[in-house]
């Protein structure tokens, strides 16, 4: 009942890879004029910039790593695989629906929005109450994860509201994001082999 196969291991750990190497390379590519540390990652995919396909790549790429995962995650219940995939379609959407050069998009921010709301969510909905789990299905790890990532939107809102550090509080958002699926693969990987 916990077995999960290997290749989402593989796309698991894929995930944050992706994003954080795609992040880097972009900054790169962009050239001065972007601070990491205020501004955030979206403006590195936005209309125009210089490593825009490199992230608008990448966040394609991490979408399909966390449906990938979402499908062999068998371990987990339905509701959080439904959540983590569709946080995968979300990452795909926010590709494909790039801020403009200059001001805002609704469409992007909402689609953003949903994203992080469902990647924050997906723990808590993935984690089973049979018994003997492994431990990153359990109500306590699940709520836990839940709950750090909530407040790591929160706080990510506050900075962004407040014109301080968002980007930084974004790349630690959404490095977590992309980290918990490979935790509970690799968690599930372990608890197979120890039973």
């Amino acid at each position: 009942m916990w077995i999960v196969p290997w290749w989402a291991l593989l796309s698991s750990g894929c995930a944050p890879v992706v994003l954080v190497g795609a992040w880097m390379i972009a900054e790169q590519l962009h050239g001065p004029g972007y601070e990491p540390v205020t501004q955030t990652i979206s403006l590195l995919g936005a209309d125009g910039a210089g490593g825009q396909w490199v992230l608008n790549g990448a966040l394609i790429a991490l979408g399909v790593c966390h449906l990938v995962t979402a499908w062999g995650l068998r371990a987990a219940s339905l509701a959080g695989r439904l959540a983590l995939g569709a946080g995968g379609l979300a990452a795909i959407v926010v590709a494909l629906s790039p801020e403009p050069t200059s001001g805002g998009s609704l469409r992007h921010g909402f689609v953003v929005g949903v994203g992080f709301t469902l990647l924050a969510v997906w723990p808590v909905l993935a984690a089973t109450r049979a018994k003997g789990p492994p431990w990153a299905l359990r109500p306590a790890a699940s709520i836990t994860a839940t709950a750090l990532m909530g407040l790591g939107a929160a706080s990510f809102l506050i900075e962004l509201q407040g014109h301080g550090a968002a980007g930084v509080a974004e790349r630690v958002l959404t490095t977590a994001q992309s980290l918990w699926p490979f935790v509970v693969v690799a968690s599930c990987l372990r608890h197979a082999r120890s039973s």
